[in-house]
């Protein structure tokens, strides 16, 4: 009885709580949300990690500020703009293939794993495989962690699950990477999610600025040697900044018309 008396009383607070983050000129912290809301800190902190779960708050650092999740800022994007991202995306696909050779794919953050939406096939044999319709994780992929640096996704609560020797399981050290990831607009998987697999990806921006999809290239590590990579980054960046305009262009077009 007490359970169904009171969810009323907490879905109310919580809606409250989220209300405040959405109204909030910036990143809200514990104390200002907890003064808001009127409510006890350590109450505060339960809601905050039950919206968090479920995609609705994103909080930046273990005890950093909070804001707007990836499932309302993914609900903020919808419109004309990302129904048109995969058409748009098409000419970044095309160049990306024609200069690397290698599987191109246009990625967006989903509730569950990274979602891939197109791709451009690789020319080599090897290599080659269909991403289209397979869900990835965050921790582990190049796309993953565009979207975890700059708040598209968040990491699941527990233990990150292990799929090579070489996927990053300290959150530490993944923090540290998402910072450099930030810095660089640019990050790197390396035989991480499978071995002999290597993938880099870099951000594609929304018309608020905020990263709504990524452009990555994968391949085999053999041939995704430090140096290609280093040669194709600035490729690979390149097209995501203008993936971003064209999406910037056809929002303007979009209010215009």
């Amino acid at each position: 009885m007490t359970r169904t008396a009171t969810a009323p009383q907490s879905i109310d607070r919580a809606a409250t709580l989220l209300v405040h983050l959405l109204e909030s000129e910036g990143p809200t912290t514990l104390a200002e949300l907890t003064e808001a809301a009127d409510l006890p800190k350590s109450t505060t902190s339960r809601l905050l990690s039950a919206l968090e779960r479920h995609g609705l708050v994103h909080q930046t650092g273990q005890r950093g500020t909070f804001e707007p999740g990836p499932a309302i800022m993914r609900f903020a994007h919808r419109g004309a703009v990302e129904r048109s991202l995969v058409e748009l995306a098409e000419p970044s696909l095309a160049a990306l293939s024609e200069e690397s050779g290698e599987t191109v794919n246009l990625a967006v953050p989903g509730s569950d794993g990274v979602e891939h939406l197109a791709q451009a096939d690789a020319r080599h044999y090897l290599g080659t495989g269909q991403w289209v319709g397979r869900r990835v994780a965050y921790h582990c992929t190049a796309n993953g962690k565009v979207f975890l640096a700059f708040g598209a996704a968040a990491l699941p609560d527990g233990r990150l699950p292990r799929l090579t020797p070489h996927t990053i399981l300290d959150r530490d050290q993944l923090v540290a990477e998402l910072e450099q990831i930030r810095a660089d607009d640019f990050a790197t998987a390396i035989d991480e999610l499978e071995l002999g697999l290597s993938a880099m990806a870099a951000p594609v921006r929304g018309p608020t600025g905020d990263v709504i999809a990524a452009l990555s290239l994968s391949g085999p590590t053999m041939r995704l040697t430090p140096s290609r990579i280093s040669g194709l980054r600035p490729v690979l960046t390149n097209e995501a900044l203008e993936l971003s305009r064209r999406l910037s262009d056809a929002k303007k077009e979009e209010q215009a018309a």
